[in-house]
């Protein structure tokens, strides 16, 4: 019988046998779904994934898409276009009866529903435009100027990747008809347990704080301020509208209608536990005022408190400092318009009240602190002075603030400068690292956030973009996300406003006006090991 021939054997090509630079190649272009995927498949894949994300990362983009599906369908898919773990996400929107809540459920959908989220309806945003990639600041009002308000909608969607860190959402929840100081030491006390938790360290590396813009967020400012570490920065949006999802699912049941979450907390701190190799973030935060001191300071003589549908105001008289009459409302007012006689327009008006008052976390040891705190001046008669707020105690001093486009536009230089400075100081150690090894420690910003004034924008400076320029003439390429807010948290600027004298080091102020607060994010791999 005869034999068959022999047929030649086949090469079989698979994944296996493809060059690991060439997968890598391949995997690094994927989007963030298929590049989770791609990391189960094996634990050599896993390692490429791994390599491929060694570093943090942001993604940020905008949409002002009017139909509001498709604009947070856009922003999705561009945040997710290229691989990334998201760690936290914020989303923040512009427009008429949006309903946060299935922002949030899409959004838990997309990332993960262990993804810690906040979604809040903001005053306005700034960031890079999805289709065009341009960047602009988008203001609510100039956006509903063609009177179609109801068909106007724009959002902006941040996620980012932060390896060394631990994220979550920590909120406060509060009684809708009694205001309880307890819960916001729970609160203060809870990000000092989770931190502590997570990295041996009660004070995280930052916090980005939104409040409820019905809810006082002063006696939360201060709380934070006496229980955190003079490092801890806080930056944030004082008065929003928002829902949050926590990666602990407990944290998320706060439906009760007779409880309301007054702040919520984005929380960073030090893992702990991170893997070896693993580089250092750091937190960066600069501030730039808009407001100018005018007139004499003034002692609180008699302050009395009323409520009303609209908020709570104080009425008050007050003599000035170093003298003996009293003055009422109206004399006060008319002294103070006076010296405003040369100012364009009509700026808005403040008192900035020192305010020294003990301060403790549940039965801890109180110390002493002394605040600067801004009240919108509401008017003035023959009796007295109409403060927005409550707060002031007899016997403080206060002095009034103006709005001041002048100050806004130096003070941005100014932070710009700062930037500038930090990014050659950056350059300078990089290349004396680069003169002793050939694996060079670069450090370099990953991401950032503005949070500034709703009275800011184009309108207050005559020109776009202002309140971005420090971030994009210093670091072009790298993504940042902004709103425009009803009140600017900003806490531990020490860092990028070295200009300070020893006088506004010891004066703590947390709740801004007219202010615009810059946090950058930083990373410095880790050293190589020999």
């Amino acid at each position: 019988m005869e034999e068959k021939p022999k047929e030649p054997k086949m090469t079989i090509t698979s994944f296996a046998s493809i060059n690991e630079d060439l997968v890598q190649n391949i995997i690094k272009r994927l989007p963030a779904s298929s590049f989770a995927s791609a990391a189960c498949v094996s634990k050599s894949w896993n390692q490429i994934c791994n390599q491929i994300l060694s570093k943090p990362k942001f993604a940020s983009a905008f949409s002002l898409n009017p139909d509001e599906k498709v604009a947070l369908e856009e922003v999705v898919n561009k945040v997710l276009s290229e691989p990334i773990r998201p760690h936290f996400a914020i989303a923040n929107v512009i427009g008429s009866g949006v309903d946060l809540r299935e922002k949030l459920d899409f959004l838990a959908t997309k990332l993960g529903s262990q993804t810690p989220i906040i979604v809040s309806c903001t005053s306005g945003i700034m960031g890079r435009d999805v289709v065009t990639g341009e960047h602009r600041e988008v203001m609510l009002e100039e956006y509903w100027a063609d009177g179609e308000s109801n068909s106007c909608f724009g959002i902006i969607l941040t996620v980012g990747f932060l390896p060394g860190l631990k994220v979550d959402v920590i909120p406060l929840i509060q009684p809708r008809k009694v205001h309880r100081l307890a819960l916001v030491d729970d609160f203060v006390m809870n990000i000092r347990h989770y931190a502590a938790s997570v990295s041996g360290w009660a004070s995280p590396v930052g916090i980005i704080l939104f409040g409820d813009e019905d809810a006082d967020q002063k006696p939360v400012m201060e709380k934070l301020h006496h229980a955190m570490s003079r490092d801890t920065v806080i930056v944030g949006d004082e008065r929003a509208q928002f829902l949050y999802r926590s990666g602990v699912e407990s944290r998320n049941d706060y439906g009760i209608s007779e409880y309301f979450p007054a702040a919520v907390a984005l929380v960073f701190a030090r893992d702990q536990d991170k893997p070896c190799g693993t580089g250092e973030i750091q937190f960066h935060a600069a501030l730039s005022s808009g407001v100018s001191a005018i007139g004499p300071r003034y002692k609180a003589v008699s302050v009395r408190k009323i409520g009303s549908e609209t908020g709570r105001t104080t009425l008050l008289t007050a003599r000035r400092e170093g003298e003996h009459e009293i003055q009422d409302g109206q004399r006060i007012l008319d002294d103070i318009n006076n010296e405003l006689v040369n100012q364009i327009g009509r700026p808005d008006l403040y008192i900035g009240v020192t305010e020294q008052r003990k301060c403790f976390i549940g039965s801890e040891k109180s110390r002493v602190m002394t605040f600067l705190v801004f009240h919108g001046v509401m008017g003035g008669d023959q009796e007295h002075l109409f403060a927005d707020g409550v707060g002031i105690r007899t016997g403080d001093y206060f002095q009034f603030y103006h709005s001041d486009p002048t100050t806004a536009l130096s003070s941005c230089n100014e932070v710009s400068k700062n930037f500038r400075k930090l990014k050659l100081d950056w350059s300078s150690r990089n290349c004396l690292q680069a003169g002793v090894s050939d694996n060079v420690c670069s450090k370099e910003l990953v991401g950032g956030f503005v949070f500034s004034c709703c009275g800011r924008g184009e309108s207050f400076f005559e020109r776009c973009n202002v309140d971005s320029s420090p971030f994009l003439d210093n670091f072009p390429g790298v993504p940042m996300a902004g709103v425009f807010c009803r009140g600017e948290i900003g806490r531990g600027f020490s860092v990028l406003n070295a200009d300070e004298g020893p006088e506004e080091r010891t004066l703590h102020c947390c709740l801004h006006v007219y202010s615009t607060a810059y946090l950058l994010v930083s990373y410095t791999p880790a050293p190589p090991e020999h």
